[in-house]
């Protein structure tokens, strides 16, 4: 796979006006993105011959070069980063989540996807988020507290990976995160905002509030930080493996936590023991040359990009440009084609039947792509009818995801590849704390309706499912072998994100830092979305004269990737968080 080579200055670029050709950034007037770490240009590229990795957070990408250092694999080095990544960015994932990853196996030529998404409890029910008159909670009425607490699936996955990827010794990927919790880490600028912001809600947990504002002062940026409490949970970890966390003082400790927070939840001792990860098939397409490979359901971003991609085959992307607001009619609109499949037919396949392949065929796309092919925007679309024998049995429902996330990408000497997506849900999860870790809000994933118009939901609350997510690790491969990793935060919107790197990198001939850092724009099936204080404002007039509503807000993406190519490895990481890529 040929790699377009940038020089300096085009590092510094926002945009590209077409493959190869003259770039601009943003008028130096213009407010930069929200939470950029290091101003609205992308990072440098970063690029090495052996290994790399890209996390959110330099502590914990610097914890997965040590392993990788060591000699572990990709997936020590993830496992060591995420646990890592649970102290210093606590606020997105964590032990108290769940997480999606696919692996690459160098040896073996194939590819492994790994769902430990939460489920709920066997005592949940579809009016779980429903007031006593059968009417949708508010959404914070629901996250906070311990009604919205899953049964975590973090530690299991991270078990289950280790044991069929790992190299060095279990013990050995805790080290780093247990000794960085004893002697304590800096607050970062991101965190204390965040901290800030949420300071109202996180005072409505005891453990919660002595942690994140001690006193009641909330923590700032540049404060020490150690957590002792979660050193010992790692430590149980290090010595019981994931078994210490689903039996025993800490699930019991995590339950009382859930049971007796102010808004509670149902989660028993039993719901926790009996959570077991599953492995499942990839969903893999064709996009051009390459095979696009994601995460299947529970999932929707598999599918999703999957889809977004197919439509947009027919298309010459590459003619068209990232500056042409006809690409974008394009992109935007078969987003909200596979927008309009996700909300009918995605859900946790062990509870609703899944037309997975059908949502995917070449021919479905094909027919659902000759509704790009007029010149004015589509309106809100419709769910299609993919082959599938249950195509009409449910309803559609959008379901709230909210951006509490992170991502991580690994490469190791062996070629073996880790894309894992990470989280607790909303910021901050359900800001229930316990054992030194905040518990996720994932239930409220789920449809807060059970029925609509007197027809089922698909993604509805039931005893022991897994809610719907739009998380999307992404390996790519070409000839069989992957070129490139990657993956976003961003609640819904990580569809977007993900759909808009590939689409710059393999159409646009980007590099991955200047697609990581590319302005957000993307739709949901509602209004064209255009990340605020970025050169996406200046697409907000000629969208809608193509007939697009348009909403410009701040879109706080996350990716991190690494691009796969036969001159080594080349890694860039979003500018809007405090990422960071390292390899040798």
């Amino acid at each position: 796979m040929r790699r377009t080579a940038l020089i300096a200055a085009s590092i510094a670029a926002l945009l590209l006006v077409g493959p190869a050709a003259a770039q601009f950034a943003p008028s130096p007037s213009e407010p930069p993105p929200p939470e950029i770490a290091t101003g609205s240009k992308p990072r440098p590229i970063v690029t090495a011959k052996r290994w790399m990795a890209a996390t959110a957070n330099p502590h914990a990408t610097e914890v997965a070069a040590e392993m990788l250092r060591a000699g572990g694999s990709a997936v020590d080095a993830a496992i060591a980063a995420q646990l890592v990544l649970g102290l210093v960015e606590p606020q997105s994932s964590g032990l108290g989540g769940g997480a999606f990853l696919l692996h690459w196996s160098a040896a073996d030529r194939s590819l492994t996807t790994l769902d430990g998404r939460e489920t709920a409890p066997a005592a949940a029910t579809p009016t779980l988020f429903q007031n006593a008159v059968g009417e949708p909670l508010t959404f914070m009425e629901a996250v906070i507290g311990g009604r919205s607490v899953g049964t975590p699936g973090t530690p299991r996955l991270i078990e289950a990976a280790h044991r069929k990827f790992g190299k060095l010794a279990w013990a050995r990927l805790f080290e780093p995160a247990m000794r960085l919790a004893e002697q304590g880490f800096d607050v970062s600028p991101r965190l204390a905002g965040q901290i800030a912001a949420a300071a109202p809600t996180l005072a409505r947990d005891p453990a919660a509030a002595s942690y994140f504002a001690p006193g009641g002062a909330p923590l700032r940026a540049g404060d020490r930080l150690m957590n002792p409490a979660y050193a010992e949970t790692l430590k149980a970890l290090r010595d019981g493996g994931a078994d210490a966390f689903y039996d025993g003082p800490i699930a019991a400790d995590v339950v009382s936590a859930v049971r007796n927070a102010r808004n509670p939840g149902a989660l028993t001792p039993q719901d926790i023991s009996r959570y077991a990860v599953v492995e499942r098939e990839a969903v893999c397409a064709p996009y051009r040359v390459y095979q696009v490979c994601g995460m299947g359901p529970p999932s929707s971003g598999g599918i999703a990009i999957a889809q977004i991609l197919g439509m947009l085959e027919p298309t010459n992307l590459s003619v068209l440009g990232p500056k042409s607001p006809e690409a974008w009619r394009r992109i935007g609109d078969a987003s909200r084609l596979a927008f309009a499949d996700r909300e009918r037919y995605v859900a946790d396949p062990a509870f609703t039947p899944q037309p997975t392949q059908g949502l995917v065929a070449r021919d479905y796309l094909a027919e659902r792509a000759k509704l790009l092919s007029g010149d004015r925007a589509l309106g809100e679309a419709p769910a299609g009818s993919p082959r599938f024998s249950h195509a009409r049995l449910f309803a559609p429902d959008p379901a709230l995801e909210f951006a509490g996330t992170s991502h991580l990408s690994v490469v190791d000497a062996d070629g073996n590849v880790v894309a894992m997506t990470t989280t607790i849900e909303a910021g901050f999860g359900s800001r229930v704390m316990a054992r030194g870790f905040l518990l996720n809000n994932e239930l409220t994933d789920f449809s807060f309706r059970s029925h609509k118009d007197g027809v089922p939901v698909a993604n509805r609350v039931e005893p022991g499912k897994r809610p719907r997510s739009s998380m999307a690790p992404t390996i790519v491969l070409k000839d069989g072998r992957p070129v490139l990793t990657l993956g976003s935060p961003g609640g819904s919107q990580i569809i977007g994100y993900v759909a808009k790197a590939l689409v710059a990198h393999l159409d646009w001939g980007m590099d991955v830092a200047a697609a990581a850092a590319l302005p957000n724009m993307l739709n949901r099936n509602g209004p064209f979305e255009l990340e605020k204080g970025t050169e996406a404002e200046a697409m907000a007039e000629p969208l809608k004269a193509l007939g697009f509503d348009v909403k410009i807000a701040d879109m706080t993406s996350g990716l991190q990737a690494i691009a796969i190519g036969p001159e080594g490895l080349a890694g860039g990481v979003d500018p809007r968080r405090e990422g960071l890529a390292i390899g040798e």
